[in-house]
């Protein structure tokens, strides 16, 4: 099993690196009244120092050879296993309390970010959620305004999340060794979220419109949503691209289409 090839369509990369996966649990510092989910436990280097440390933890492993794989393993009795893809998978069938949670996971960079869209949609349930990733995606999630890498990711993220690149990780820290440099993050949800869950679904419709035409004058990319005037009566110039507003700003958008 341990020498099966990664398979490429679930974007398998697995990290060997003991001196990583130490940084790894250092950064996250988990103890005996977590509650973890792990997001593609793979062959188990982030899972089993996870496992003699935390509570409880659950892990989501949609490739079934790896999935049979950890629970041959001695240590792995504590562990409850979902078989099944993440970017479908209801977190809130493990717990429905407010920041009862923390989340640890390699995300494939395949789908890391349609994977972090789907992890905000549960993210009142995580105390803080820590994941590796492709170096690029972490730029994006912590750009500031006025950055080329700014933008739809970016805003969504901050209006939640307190996002954090902890530090970067080399390729020969995988098997096999990805083409890109990754780097590990940390998400902190806010207390009080700069949107609501009522605003949440406008929030995302003007971040889509906003950055799917980023190259546009606020008025042209979001003149679906609001006027020119309707946007100069925010105290917001219609004439600015999107990657000029701070994520307040975006909010304020949003109210006022809600008003419309």
């Amino acid at each position: 099993m341990t020498t099966r090839q990664p398979r490429k369509r679930f974007g398998q990369n697995f990290l060997h690196d003991p001196n990583i996966i130490r940084k790894i649990i250092a950064s996250m510092a988990p103890n005996a009244s977590d509650h973890f989910v792990e997001i593609g436990p793979g062959r188990g280097a982030m899972t089993r120092p996870l496992s003699e440390a935390v509570g409880q933890l659950d892990v989501i492993e949609i490739d079934n050879d790896l999935a049979d794989y950890l629970t041959l393993q001695p240590w792995a009795r504590k562990i409850t296993l979902h078989r099944g893809d993440a970017l479908q998978f209801a977190f809130n069938k493990i717990s429905k309390m407010p920041q009862s949670l923390r989340l640890a996971g390699n995300l494939p960079y395949n789908i890391s970010t349609p994977l972090l869209f789907h992890i905000l949609d549960y993210h009142h349930l995580f105390r803080d959620i820590h994941v590796m990733l492709q170096k690029e995606v972490v730029q994006r999630m912590t750009a500031q305004p006025g950055n080329k890498t700014y933008g739809r990711l970016t805003v969504a993220l901050a209006a939640r999340c307190h996002v954090e690149s902890l530090f970067f990780i080399s390729p020969g820290s995988f098997k096999p060794a990805p083409k890109v440099e990754s780097a590990f993050a940390r998400l902190t949800p806010l207390p009080n979220p700069l949107i609501t869950d009522t605003e949440a679904p406008m929030f995302d419709a003007v971040l889509r419109q906003a950055f799917g035409k980023r190259r546009k004058q606020l008025q042209n990319a979001i003149g679906e949503l609001l006027t020119t005037e309707q946007i100069r009566a925010t105290g917001i110039d219609p004439m600015v691209r999107a990657e000029m507003l701070s994520v307040e700003q975006f909010v304020v958008l949003t109210q006022a289409a809600l008003k419309t």
